[in-house]
């Protein structure tokens, strides 16, 4: 009968977790990590260099998403739910492309559908919990909104047409303090549920908090992100063919920088 001891180390071979990360470029940190404010203005140029690698092929991709979204909305009610249910899948499919090119791969026109394929329910109730959101601000908004209004018109002077201007006012104010939230809560998840296999609800609340961790460099990275705007529409709108690619790509950049240690 062989020796055994029952205090030595098991002898099977355990996988270790950050091992496996390792493999795809560095350590996942589940809840982010804090970054230097200065990294802001560093997503938006490496996101720009993902999109040089492949250019052409970026923003045919990015175009055929957003006429194919512009058409869903043609169709009542329908289409807009389903926009806003399918687009974390398609936005995780533009994340697995972005990791293809930063790992030394090509991006591929699939690429766009590949959310579909990994992980597919959990970034659709990404866009359910998304859209139950928008739902009620909308509805926050329209109450604000509404009994302004009425009030202002019941008194039916000078007086009641400023309340009214002024309910409208303070009620888009409101939506767009709530909708700041929502963004953040969103702005990972579809990367962490398809890269991690995070449950929807942990994805939302990870994204949420690394969000917060790093308002600064937010702040940096949503001012030149206005500014780049401001250039796209200078040639009839044409620049967005160049940064509507250039913001996936730069969320990519943002999650490497939060979400992987190297």
């Amino acid at each position: 009968m062989p020796d055994t001891n029952p205090y030595a180390a098991p002898q099977a071979h355990v996988e270790d977790q950050r091992s496996r990360q390792a493999d795809e470029g560095g350590y996942f940190i589940p809840e982010g990590r804090t970054v230097e404010a200065a990294r802001g203005w560093s997503w938006i140029s490496e996101g720009f260099s993902l999109f040089a690698k492949q250019a052409g092929l970026w923003i045919g991709v990015v175009v055929t998403l957003g006429l194919m979204m512009i058409a869903a909305g043609f169709i009542p009610v329908v289409g807009s739910l389903a926009t806003a249910l399918l687009f974390p899948a398609f936005s995780a499919g533009l994340m697995i492309g972005c990791r293809e090119l930063d790992t030394g791969g090509t991006l591929e026109f699939e690429h766009m559908f590949a959310g579909f394929k990994k992980n597919a329910s959990g970034l659709i109730l990404i866009g359910v919990f998304t859209l139950i959101g928008w739902v009620l601000i909308i509805v926050v908004m329209i109450a604000i909104m509404g009994a302004g209004v009425f009030a202002g018109i019941m008194r039916g002077d000078t007086t009641g047409a400023n309340m009214s201007l002024s309910a409208i006012l303070i009620g888009a104010l409101v939506a767009m303090g709530l909708s700041v939230p929502l963004y953040m809560a969103s702005w990972y998840a579809p990367a962490l549920v398809v890269f991690h296999e995070m449950e929807p609800m942990a994805a939302l609340k990870a994204s949420f908090f690394a969000c917060m961790k790093n308002k600064m460099p937010f702040l940096v990275y949503g001012v030149v992100l206005l500014f780049a705007v401001i250039v796209a529409i200078i040639p009839i709108g044409l620049g967005f063919l160049v940064l509507g690619p250039v913001i996936f790509t730069s969320i990519y950049a943002s999650y490497r920088d939060i979400f992987i240690d190297n």
